[in-house]
Formats: C-alpha cells, sequence, structure tokens
C-alpha cells in the first residue's frame, strides 16, 4: 500500500488483520516504525494476543523475519509498517555524516 503520510495505509493494513483474524487467519505485523498503537488496533478488530508482532531494529532484521515467516507458510497476513522505516544495519551504526550512497536501494533489492 502506498500513500502519503497520515493517508490511512496503516489503518487499511490494521482491518486486512483483523478481518484475516476473524476468518480464523494468522498474521504478522513487522514494526518497523515501532509505532503499532495497541489501543487503535484493538479498536478497529485486531486481536493483538494473537498477533505476531515484531520490532526490528534494522532493515536486514525485518527481512530476515518477514523470510522466516512467509517461507513458514504458517502466515495468512504480513504488514511491514512502514518500508520507508527500513533502516539499514550500516545507516544505523554509520557516524553521522558518512557517505553510504544507495544503501536503501541495495536493502529493498533483498526484498
Amino acid at each position: 500500500i502506498y500513500g502519503p503520510e497520515s493517508s490511512g495505509k496503516t489503518t487499511l493494513a490494521l482491518h486486512t488483520v483483523a478481518e484475516a483474524q476473524n476468518k480464523g487467519g494468522i498474521c504478522a505485523f513487522a514494526d518497523a516504525e515501532h509505532a503499532l498503537d495497541p489501543v487503535y488496533a484493538r479498536k478497529l478488530g485486531v486481536d493483538l494476543e494473537n498477533l505476531l508482532i515484531s520490532q526490528p531494529d534494522t532493515g536486514e532484521q525485518a527481512l530476515e523475519i518477514c523470510d522466516t515467516l512467509v517461507r513458514s507458510g504458517a502466515i495468512n497476513v504480513l504488514v511491514v509498517d512502514s518500508v520507508a522505516a527500513l533502516t539499514p544495519r550500516a545507516e544505523i551504526e554509520g557516524e553521522m555524516g558518512d557517505a553510504l550512497p544507495g544503501l536503501r536501494a541495495r536493502l529493498m533489492s533483498q526484498a
């Protein structure tokens, strides 16, 4: 799902999760922004006790988690919120001002 900030992408994703859970589906939420609001999610019908939630520290960690979940075949819905928040490990560990051209593009090519 693509759109400007505050356009409802997360809300739509949470509605999708709630609907899938209502039908017996297993859902996962990779919270790259570390901003999942449990009160809001519950209000939309998400069963947080049965939602697999991860809060990865790096983009690589998020992709590894997602890859493992998808390959397991055990989930029906996978939400990554948000792709823009997936920060490469080298960017996190690097010094301020380090020139690291193309890091995000290389990370996304692994997805």
